[in-house]
């Protein structure tokens, strides 16, 4: 029997590339979705869709054929998009979520509905799923201004140096989606992935003058100062959001899973590996 064929929706996105890119190792049909097709870099024999959940006529043409489905949690057209995929006869659904929908700081709530929302409207699909929860992705840093200020500075500017997070390698995450979307047993279920260490900020932009071979200065920026700081970056909610977990976190270390080695049988990719794994973005 032919493997199933996967769509990946979000093809583009740092997630969404490796498990593309992965399911192409293992050999799996697969079709990369994304707004902009024409933006997709993969190999020539990848089926390549328009998916956009804002517009629901790109839905039907991109879920022919798939039987299961990366997706991520995108509110606005879910329903539409669920619709779609029970008519297509898609049979199981690999659902990028957040750790927050179990586990939140005041202050997190519109984060926490927007997961809850779509996790509720895809368990009531009738379609077998799967959520996958990371907390903190360690490319988040990536859009927080620290390139372009390590690259300009050899410094970040930055509130909260002691606050903890688990971060977690991208390439973690696709790899437990892939196992997922590849083998039996994980329907239903809801994994809190982490990455295997507790890190401070000043720690992870240690760590990048580590890799790097060359000191970096954390310049500790009051909250108020980081808001107008981040202001231009991420909208009002998101900024509640995230400083309310900076100051929850604050010397205070996050809880961690296994659940990347259980799951793939490696063990989660350390913060040091990831800055390995992402230098040029700190010094092209």
């Amino acid at each position: 029997m032919s493997p199933a064929k996967i769509l990946v929706t979000g093809a583009t996105g740092q997630v969404g590339r490796e498990v593309l890119n992965l399911l192409v190792e293992a050999g799996v049909p697969v079709r990369a979705g994304a707004r902009t097709p024409g933006r997709l870099s993969c190999p020539a024999q990848v089926e390549r869709a328009e998916v956009d959940l804002a517009r629901p006529e790109t839905l039907p043409a991109a879920l022919e054929g798939v039987e299961k489905v990366f997706l991520y949690a995108v509110p606005q057209g879910t329903e539409a998009f669920l619709e779609a995929a029970r008519e297509a006869g898609v049979k199981h659904i690999v659902l990028l979520s957040s750790r927050t929908v179990e586990d939140a700081f005041p202050g997190q709530e519109p984060i926490v509905e927007m997961h809850r929302a779509v996790e509720a409207a895809v368990s009531a699909s009738g379609i077998a799923y799967t959520f996958l929860r990371p907390h903190n992705f360690a490319t988040n840093i990536l859009m927080w201004g620290w390139p372009e200020s390590i690259r300009a500075e050899r410094r970040v500017r930055f509130p909260y140096p002691g606050s903890h997070s688990d971060v977690i390698h991208e390439k973690d995450i696709a790899a437990v989606a892939v196992a997922v979307l590849t083998e039996p047993g994980h329907e239903g279920r809801g994994y809190f992935l982490s990455g295997p260490e507790s890190v401070t900020q000043r720690r992870q932009l240690e760590i990048i003058a580590e890799v790097l071979g060359t000191p970096l200065e954390f310049e500790e920026r009051t909250p108020e100062q980081a808001r107008e700081d981040l202001s231009e970056i991420v909208p009002p909610w998101v900024a509640d959001a995230v400083f309310s977990y900076w100051a929850g976190s604050d010397g205070v270390p996050t809880e961690l899973s296994d659940t990347v080695e259980r799951i793939t049988g490696r063990p989660a990719r350390t913060f040091a590996e990831w800055a390995a794994d992402h230098a040029a973005d700190f010094t092209a």
